[in-house]
């Protein structure tokens, strides 16, 4: 009964090929039945099936709803063989040979970049593209195979059920739009929105449900006079009432924020002539705004300006019996099968099936696109985002001041426009004209316009642009220039560097120079060479301040992260306690920065030294960098001073150092604030090894009060060294 039952299986899906296939090579279909049923003779689907009831579905679908021809049946046939069991690729080339081989290796690894559940590599999308690019019918067989497991998504737990159902919704339904597979797009739609928001598919489907008879009624009432007009004018055709997908449905509930009565295009009629000649559509749209009120604003002619994925047809919206409007589309019938099938129903008029000639070579130009420039390093979410960008997005039609057609998505901008021209172009796109007049680049266009770019071999590319383009050539294209240029950068400072050095001596292994990069605020040597390209960092004062760390390495404790924090905090406190700077004399609002060199804090003699991009600097008046960069160029040089406080005190630091023992703490807070009730603001002291150090924040009058209690905390039982925490020498 069993071998009867496969028998039946085989002869169906041979009779369906028969049907829709222009020739069958009955022997390969055979053979790849039998040979999948052997390998898949011990597997189990989750639903409790035999495994191989996949495989022969999926090989039905590819005969019946994306009829290509024998070879992707015979594909779709052995399409989990190399996956799933222990035959291989090469097994399957050495039975069937190379074409079928690599469609199947193709599939498997299409199947293996989403087994992991998320793209982790940009890469991995690059071979699934790489793939289709290759040969169509893999990406066409991975419609039919993932049409089949989700119509049997039932049978699996429900964490995958909303996966798999996402990852659809997300990159199956759109790509299969893209493709022009329009009857497999619908379903797939649906079929993932059912997992993923089962109660509004629910809500959704008895609702119309209920008012089904209602609609056909009014359906059958609307069409009479149409069939009635076509026949007088002896025009073959045929009426029927369009059914509306739930979840185009649904996402315009929630686009419009209408209830599912207001929809009006759940009224939806389409027209399909047994005619070769485009305009007879165009009469049948005059018979029809003759019987019923058009709604100029709802036309739309996707005849003459077809989609870009080969659509075609006429919409329009007129207002039916009782007032309700209707939703009417017109179409020839080799228009119909190419916006239900795509690229399948031009595949199958084609003589050399092996390569892709130019009619199909147009309907992947965009995956060619976005092949040619992905980025190597861009984030796999980056690629993704601009994946789902090109993927479905309403169009518009744009023209050249010559009037040469560009189809963009919606949201394009000129400089998306001016990248569709041409990149060259993009890349020096100045500004644009819009309809004659002068827009900014941020600007939306809209279908209609003509754009008129206008180009500067001045003008590059700048970050501010990837905000705004929307088209994935625009943003690759951006993305590349940024790289290039900070990767020039990069070599532009990293030879600064170099030459620094080496005429100074200084030899330092990268590791090391990280370590003393941390004032800079600066985490890697990439980010180092561009501040040294921008002129943010002197090489002479990092120099200088690293000889000064290698002779007195026991200085390093204000670059250590322990200490790093309460003396920063240290340092701002006592700057916002003075309130600022004073330039010339006058306290004004400038921009200014402390140097990371001296750390200059209230009371210390301090002077100004005008920078690229940060302002004024602030140095201490004897810093040794700010020596030699006034020395070197004397007109950035400016006064500064600290303002007076009214209480005649301003906070200092101290840096202490000793051996640990019992009552240290005490001796040193009470030796400080015994001495002119000296105010402690804060104190932090860390042992290791039985010895200690640590910071000391106190509110001080002068030098001289500071330079009393570093005196007094010297002469304390197992202190090491007390100083003012910043260089030595600066006081």
């Amino acid at each position: 009964m069993r071998d009867g039952l496969y028998k039946k299986k085989l002869e169906d899906l041979l009779a369906v090929c028969r049907k829709n296939l222009r020739t069958v090579n009955e022997d390969l279909i055979r053979r790849a039945f039998e040979f999948s049923l052997e390998a898949h003779k011990n597997d189990i689907r989750a639903s409790g099936d035999p495994f191989f009831n996949h495989p022969y579905e999926v090989a039905m679908v590819v005969a019946k709803e994306i009829p290509l021809d024998d070879v992707s049946v015979a594909s779709a046939l052995m399409h989990d063989v190399a996956e799933d069991t222990e035959f291989t690729i090469k097994d399957i080339r050495h039975e069937f040979g190379d074409t079928i081989a690599e469609i199947v290796d193709g599939a498997t690894k299409i199947s293996d970049i989403f087994r992991s559940h998320e793209v982790t590599q940009a890469e991995s999308y690059r071979k699934m593209l790489l793939s289709m690019v290759n040969d169509i019918r893999v990406m066409l067989l991975k419609f039919a195979d993932r049409l089949h497991n989700m119509r049997t998504l039932e049978y699996l737990p429900k964490e995958k059920q909303v996966r798999l159902a996402k990852e659809t919704l997300d990159i199956y339904a759109p790509f299969a739009h893209r493709f022009g597979l329009a009857k497999i797009r619908w379903e797939l739609e649906d079929l993932a929105f059912k997992y993923l928001h089962a109660q509004e598919y629910e809500d959704i489907s008895h609702k119309l449900r209920a008012k089904r008879r209602e609609r056909e009624t009014y359906i059958k009432k609307f069409v009479q006079p149409i069939e009635k007009r076509l026949k007088e004018e002896e025009m073959n055709c045929d009426i029927e009432g369009r059914p509306k997908h739930f979840y185009s449905i649904y996402n315009k509930i929630v686009n419009r924020n209408k209830p599912l009565e207001e929809i009006y295009d759940l009224f939806a009629v389409r027209i399909v002539l047994d005619t070769k000649n485009n305009n007879d559509c165009f009469t049948v749209y005059g018979i029809l705004t003759s019987i019923y009120m058009p709604i100029p604003e709802r036309f739309k002619n996707y005849i003459s300006v077809p989609k870009k994925n080969g659509y075609q047809s006429i919409h329009a919206t007129v207002v039916g019996p009782d007032g309700r409007m209707v939703e009417v589309q017109i179409r020839t019938r080799s228009m119909h099968e190419i916006a239900e099938k795509g690229v399948a129903a031009h595949w199958r008029y084609k003589e050399n099936l092996t390569t892709l000639d130019e009619e199909i070579e147009n309907w992947i130009t965009w995956v060619r696109e976005i092949f040619e420039h992905a980025d190597d390093e861009a984030p796999a979410k980056q690629l993704m985002e601009s994946f789902k960008l090109n993927l479905y997005q309403d169009e518009i039609y744009l023209f050249t001041p010559k009037g040469e057609l560009k189809i963009l998505p919606k949201g394009a901008t000129p400089v998306d426009f001016a990248y569709a021209v041409h990149s060259n172009i993009g890349d020096h796109c100045l500004s644009a004209k819009v309809n004659g007049r002068i827009v900014q680049l941020d600007s939306q266009l809209h279908s209609g316009d003509q754009v008129e770019i206008i180009t500067s071999k001045n003008q590059t590319p700048n970050t501010g642009w990837e905000q705004f383009v929307v088209t994935h050539k625009a943003k690759s294209h951006i993305r590349k220039w940024i790289k290039d240029e900070e990767r020039k950068s990069l070599n532009i400072g990293r030879e600064i560097w170099e030459k620094r050095t080496k005429k100074l001596k200084l030899h330092l292994n990268d590791d090391d120079l990280i370590k003393y990069l941390h004032d800079y605020k600066v985490s890697d040597l990439n980010g180092f060479y561009l501040k040294l390209q921008r002129e943010e960092i002197n090489p002479d004062s990092l120099i200088h301040e690293i000889e000064l760390k290698l002779k007195h390495p026991q200085k390093e404790f204000q670059n250590d992260q322990k200490g790093n924090g309460i003396f920063n905090r240290f340092l701002t406190t006592a700057r916002n306690i003075t309130g600022g700077i004073t330039l010339f004399g006058t306290k004004e609002n400038f921009m200014h920065s402390y140097a990371k060199c001296c750390n200059p804090i209230p009371g210390d003699e301090i002077m100004g030294y005008v920078t690229k991009g940060e302002g004024i600097k602030i140095h201490l008046k004897s810093c040794h960098n700010f020596v030699l960069m006034a020395a070197s160029d004397p007109q950035r040089v400016v006064e500064v001073a600290w303002p007076s406080t009214e209480g005649g005190e301003y906070v200092a630091a101290i840096y202490i150092t000793g051996e640990d023992r019992p009552g240290l703490l005490n001796d040193i807070t009470h030796s400080i604030s015994t001495y002119e009730d000296t105010n402690i603001r804060s104190v932090k002291i860390d042992t290791k090894d039985s010895m200690f150090e640590g910071s000391i924040i106190i509110n001080v009058k002068n030098k001289e009060h500071l330079e009393e209690i570093i005196d007094r905390l010297r002469k304390l039982k197992g202190i090491i060294s007390v100083r003012r925490s910043i260089e030595e020498g600066q006081m």
